[in-house]
């Protein structure tokens, strides 16, 4: 048996090749390139795909004695990923360019090479687990041991194809004991930070590097009340999102909040705190992992963003790729271009992309199908 090791530079990376080549396994590393400096506008040190990590990496291969090779898909990153989150933002949406990077290319991408490279299961440093149910058949995806680094969130979007070969050694250790695992082999990346913020936006200026990538500046505009009275001028609605309370430039005797981002007549309207709880959802761009489908109605709980605790929730699916999630009480700003993702307990049901409330149940405009 031989795995394919997804190699970011990091430490969780490092870790899971050295675990799996231990275990006997065959092994050889890889980097994807995904971007280059003149494609974000800004230097690439510290980001997950500067010219360290792909050092930190191919010295982690040398060091356990393994094969590393670097694959290039900045075009197919460019177009399936940055273009998009661009494309959300300037229609009201707040993308999780994380999720769809995995959805897209760091596991689709890599899976469909391993025929190619002889290579029976990808490996990556994800804390997350996938255990097979004997009863069923089906691959399950399920939360980490350590709670403070589950990052079951962002993979709800894998098939059961992918989840039959794919493997996270690290998904029963905690954060700490990895660390230790490097330092006693000595790798060079064992004290190296998590990479923080977008990998392709690394000063975390989202808005300036739309700037730069669109080779523009976003029209100004009103923020209004939900009445439509004008309360002064927004700087483009690209730099806004809901629930947003600072930044906004307005006084007032109560605080206003960002409620909702109207693209087309560019205005963003304001309100109060309460303004922005409400209990139903509901998503597309589906994927559901313990089922092929839901009937009638599932008592989950469910995250809307990926800091965000689980609350308890009816889930319905009222079309081929629609969920409805009611939640049992108001959950603060729920925000379309987000994923909703659905658990049993430890055990990820599926996710989908929020379209409410923006765009409610019979969404199927053409900034669905443009961001999806």
């Amino acid at each position: 048996m031989k795995a394919l090791i997804a190699m970011s530079g990091g430490v969780d990376s490092s870790v899971s090749a050295f675990l799996i080549k231990e275990s006997g396994m065959d092994c050889m590393g890889t980097t994807m390139r995904l971007y280059e400096n003149d494609m974000i506008g800004e230097d690439l040190f510290g980001t997950c795909c500067s010219a360290k990590d792909t050092e930190d990496a191919r010295a982690v291969c040398e060091k356990i004695g393994i094969d590393y090779r670097i694959l290039h898909y900045e075009a197919q990153f460019e177009e399936q990923v940055i273009a998009p989150f661009v494309c959300a933002y300037e229609n009201a949406r707040t993308p999780n360019p994380c999720i769809e990077c995995n959805r897209k290319l760091k596991f689709t991408a890599l899976v469909e090479k391993l025929p190619e490279w002889g290579c029976d299961y990808l490996v990556t440093g994800h804390y997350a687990r996938i255990e097979k149910d004997e009863e069923t058949g089906r691959f399950l995806l399920k939360k980490a041991v350590d709670p403070t680094k589950d990052q079951s969130y962002v993979l709800y979007m894998m098939n059961q194809e992918l989840l039959s070969k794919i493997r996270f050694p690290l998904g029963n250790l905690t954060k700490e004991k990895v660390r230790e695992i490097a330092q006693q082999h000595g790798f060079v990346n064992a004290a190296k930070q998590d990479s923080q913020d977008i990998c392709f936006v690394p000063d975390g200026d989202y808005v300036a590097f739309m700037q730069r990538y669109r080779g523009k500046k976003y029209p100004e505009g009103n923020f209004v009340d939900k009445e439509g009275n004008i309360l002064g001028r927004h700087k483009g609605i690209v730099c806004y999102t809901i629930g947003q309370r600072k930044g906004l430039g307005i006084s007032s005797e109560s605080p206003y909040y960002v409620t909702a981002i109207r693209p087309e007549t560019n205005e963003v309207v304001l309100g109060s705190n309460e303004d922005l709880f409400t209990t139903t959802l509901v998503a597309g761009n589906i994927n559901l992992i313990t089922t092929d489908r839901i009937e009638g109605e599932m008592h989950i709980s469910a995250k809307i963003r990926y800091r965000h605790k689980e609350e308890p929730a009816t889930v319905t699916q009222i079309a081929d790729d629609r969920l409805q999630v009611v939640f049992d009480k108001p959950q603060r700003a729920i925000t379309p271009g987000q994923a909703v993702v659905l658990y049993d307990g430890d055990v990820v049901v599926g996710g989908g992309t929020i379209l409410y409330p923006s765009c409610k149940e019979t969404c199927d405009c053409i900034l669905y199908r443009t961001i999806v």
